[in-house]
């Protein structure tokens, strides 16, 4: 198990210098830091725990975000997208092509995402053994790091199944031979740690200013319901849930517009989202207003992560306009949702070098955006990441935005409780719940029961959450009427989003023009493999067998 070890040790190497006294003749190391000396007083906590939130996406584009994005592209709702560069590795995932062992993405992803738990490990039993006056806040400094590292548990028991299961800070020989936890295993650890930080941290609204961002009870309990309802446990979820809605520290906004505006960043809805702050010098903030924005401008987008034709006419075919216009920007748009600068979007169309060949072959209209479909293989952007001319920095490219990533908001709570009261034949409550996210963007009370009710909650979650990564994990964890997880009848060579893209009377114009990116995605879909990622190659060959790789992927 030399990789996670490596892992564990080197970021504690990073994080406390332990150069020997003796590499610089005895004299006394000015300004190091060990475990032994760090965690001193209250104020060590506090910037410690502080850093740790810092783990979340460990302030870059690819060791967290981009398997954010790629489980996007993996569902129905997005393709990868760039076809003017290979991105191999994104596609031999997200097209199910099942070599992905290898792949870079997702080893970045669990090389970090357990840094992140070796931070939290530390400073749960350097923090918990901290002798001082403030024990209150020593406790919810603890709290706090428990809730981050269920999290990134969370991430990875979602995506790999079972995972080794590490809950200090452990030495070579205490790692050598480790094995994957069961699935279930790693999630009653996530539960307990849950309940422990739920018991321990304050209201939302009992933080100060200066403290937006942090974890607080009802973040705990909303992912406490998100667990349950991933493992179909209904009442435990329901009861999580109703707790979060009773308590009532949290609304959703006015308006759907709102919810990704930078404006509301850590708004009544949010219930914990990724803060970041855009600085000039440090060039820190984030990251994916750039990478999922158009290649040809205005600003500097890579386009990967594009949403999907047949998530557009979902919208479409519920009479969802709202929802529509702020999560999807498509080609030949008169309008971009929010944003006050148009002209200069219509300006810089017309100024592409394939302007007049793009008119006259797709027959724009005047006076109208244009994402170049030779580029892009759905000429659709993702509006929810995007920002406003008016919004952005002077600098504006990888790392400039100052808009916070949602991770977890209320009306993913209202849904999941819909769900869950649905599951326990409680239509009543399901369906009020169901309306209070439906009465936002103006659209008809469901009275529904049953599976049909069912039905209706899924295609919410699939217009309400669009990109916020639930949308793989839902029909991942979804049965259809058979008993079959859902994701099987939509991918798959007969599963309805393939033969949809497939099929000349429905497919889109924009995706069967570009095969940058082919249009079968999704038809060489394995359910005995699919339903998680490969756990990253040099995990399995490092640890000389005693980490087994998932079925079928080689």
């Amino acid at each position: 198990m030399k990789k996670i070890f490596t892992i564990f040790v080197l970021a504690c190497t990073l994080m406390f210098s332990t150069t020997s006294c003796e590499d610089f003749l005895t004299e006394e190391v000015r300004g190091s830091q060990n475990l032994d000396t760090y965690f001193a007083s209250i104020d060590d906590a506090e910037a410690y725990v502080t850093g740790c939130y810092e783990a979340l996406t460990c302030s870059g584009w690819w060791q967290i975000n981009t398997v954010w994005l790629l489980s996007e592209m993996c569902s129905d709702d997005a393709w990868m997208g760039n076809t003017t560069q290979s991105q191999s590795d994104y596609i031999s995932l997200a097209h199910y092509q099942g070599n992905g062992a290898s792949n870079g993405p997702i080893s970045n992803f669990w090389q970090y995402r357990y840094k992140g738990i070796l931070r939290c490990n530390i400073g749960i039993e350097r923090i918990s053994a901290l002798d001082v006056e403030d024990t209150e806040l020593r406790d919810r400094f603890v709290a706090e790091l428990r809730f981050l590292r269920a999290f990134f548990y969370f991430e990875l028991n979602r995506n790999f199944g079972g995972v080794p299961l590490i809950t200090g800070f452990l030495m070579p020989e205490e790692i050598s031979g480790i094995t994957r936890s069961t699935t279930e295993e790693v999630y009653d650890f996530i539960e307990a740690d849950l309940k422990a930080a739920a018991e321990v941290l304050p209201q939302r609204s009992e933080y100060s200013a200066d403290d937006a961002g942090r974890a607080t009870r009802g973040a705990a309990l909303g992912l406490l319901g998100k667990v349950y309802l991933y493992q179909e446990d209904w009442e435990e979820a329901r009861d999580a849930l109703q707790t979060v809605i009773s308590e009532d520290e949290y609304d959703l906004l006015d308006e759907f517009g709102q919810v990704w505006d930078v404006e509301y960043d850590n708004s009544i809805e949010s219930l914990f989202e990724v803060q970041y702050t855009y600085d000039p010098v440090q060039a820190t903030g984030g990251s994916l207003a750039t990478v999922t924005g158009c290649r040809n401008g205005p600003g500097d987008g890579w386009s990967w992560c594009q949403p999907t034709a047949n998530l557009e006419a979902a919208y479409i075919e519920a009479g969802d306009t709202e929802r529509l216009r702020w999560t999807i920007i498509k080609t030949g748009c008169t309008e971009i949702a929010g944003e006050e600068n148009f002209e200069e979007f219509i300006t810089n169309s017309q100024g592409l070098s394939n302007y007049d060949e793009l008119v006259e072959e797709f027959g724009f209209e005047p006076n109208t955006y244009i994402i170049d479909p030779g580029q892009h293989k759905s000429a659709r952007v993702i509006r929810k990441y995007f920002l406003p001319t008016q919004d952005r920095p002077e600098v504006y490219n990888t790392d400039k935005s100052p808009l916070n990533h949602r991770i977890l908001r209320y009306a993913d709570v209202l849904l999941m409780y819909a769900e869950a009261c649905n599951e326990l034949n409680d239509d009543v409550n399901a369906r009020a719940a169901l309306k209070e996210v439906r009465d936002r963007v103006h659209l008809p009370e469901v009275t529904a029961s049953g599976t049909e009710l069912r039905d209706a909650i899924r295609l919410e979650r699939r217009l309400e959450l669009a990109f916020e990564q639930n949308r793989l994990y839902d029909i991942r964890r979804w049965k259809d009427d058979a008993g079959q997880p859902l994701i099987a009848s939509i991918l798959g060579p007969n599963g309805s989003f393939v033969q949809w893209n497939l099929n000349e009377e429905t497919r889109d114009l924009y995706e069967w023009e570009n095969q940058g990116e082919s249009s079968d995605k999704g038809s060489t879909f394995n359910v005995d493999r699919d339903l998680v990622f490969p756990i990253p190659l040099y995990e399995v060959t490092m640890s000389n067998g005693s980490i087994e790789q998932n079925p079928y992927w080689n």
